[in-house]
């Protein structure tokens, strides 16, 4: 990884490790302190930074603001938890596990209030409406995308298409708006920003793809949390779209057998669905996808007006983050 980042990277953690979230009452600023110390890869407001340095060299100045972009994204965690009841998050216990569910929406709104006051104290006056008005609409988007998303879970057949508006709502577009908020920080070409704002969702589109990929086939010594996953709870992922829309025949019957089984053994389930992906080569299907959207965010880089070495940073970044994970 470049050095830049690793200092960017170092940088945002110790500007969190200082933020004063809260004291009193304890129960109510413990959990927001707890998640925001679970680390991450600090993702979206490094991306701020990333974009921010395209055009100025004074990154420590937009640190603070960058932080905002990560309280929201910490929320939004925390609330998908209590929803999705997952009791680990970052290999450690979930919020609303270490403590309970009220706890964990009540520091949640808090977290999101937190979010506002970060941007609104460290954005520049002249350019705060435009600010709020674009997180606004990410932060909408990203509760749409969530909607979207349990949805889902009723409906026996999701199309491809709807599938990646899903993500782009879900995930990506707080991937564009990160990006897009260190260029309305650092200069005013409504070009580039638009173009910012379209590589983070297009980037972003790419590592949910990536991510479902990931959950059938990686390494289960690299991938920190249980291989297959997805398929043991019948989780609408791109593969399993394709699966249902390729499958015919006898692998059409068995997939929907395993989907509508109620009691088995998760090893031999997984095995039997990824031998249905592997037969109808779903994975080579979702890597040409995952690739399409890497490649759209490649070019959106390109195209924007900032120094090749600048832009450079940001490619060996995402590319880093794309071979480390396969």
């Amino acid at each position: 990884m470049n050095q830049s980042i690793k200092e960017y990277i170092v940088s945002i953690n110790s500007a969190i490790e200082q933020e004063d979230f809260g004291d009193k009452p304890q129960e109510l600023y413990e959990p927001i302190r707890y998640i925001m110390s679970l680390g991450g890869k600090r993702m979206r407001p490094l991306l701020s930074l990333l974009s921010y340095q395209l055009y100025k060299d004074n990154i420590k100045e937009v640190i603070p603001a960058s932080i905002a972009v990560e309280i929201f994204h910490n929320f939004t965690l925390m609330h998908d938890d209590i929803m999705d009841n997952a009791p680990l998050r970052r290999g450690q216990q979930t919020v609303h596990e270490k403590w309970n569910s009220p706890v964990a929406i009540l520091s949640g709104d808090v977290m999101l209030v937190k979010a506002y006051q970060q941007l609104i104290a460290n954005s520049p006056t002249e350019k705060l409406t435009e600010i709020l008005e674009k997180f606004n609409r990410c932060a909408i988007e990203v509760c749409e995308g969530q909607q979207i998303d349990m949805n889902f879970e009723e409906q026996e057949q999701v199309q491809e298409a709807d599938y990646i508006e899903m993500i782009r709502l879900k995930t990506a577009v707080l991937l564009g708006f990160s990006l897009e908020f260190g260029g309305i920080l650092a200069m005013d070409n409504e070009a580039d920003q638009a173009l910012l704002y379209q590589m983070g969702v297009n980037a972003g589109i790419g590592f949910q793809l990536m991510d479902d990929l990931l959950d059938v086939y990686a390494d289960q010594d690299k991938f920190g949390k249980q291989v297959g996953g997805d398929i043991i709870a019948n989780k609408k992922t791109y593969l399993l779209i394709k699966a249902n829309e390729l499958a015919q025949g006898e692998n059409s019957i068995k997939l929907h057998d395993w989907l509508k089984a109620q009691d088995f053994d998760n090893e031999e389930k997984v095995n039997a669905v990824k031998s249905i992906y592997d037969e109808l080569h779903i994975k080579t299907l979702t890597e040409a996808k995952m690739n399409e959207y890497f490649e759209k965010a490649f070019t959106n880089l390109e195209d924007l007006d900032a120094p090749s070495e600048k832009k450079n940073i940001i490619k060996d970044f995402f590319n880093y983050l794309i071979n480390r994970e396969q």
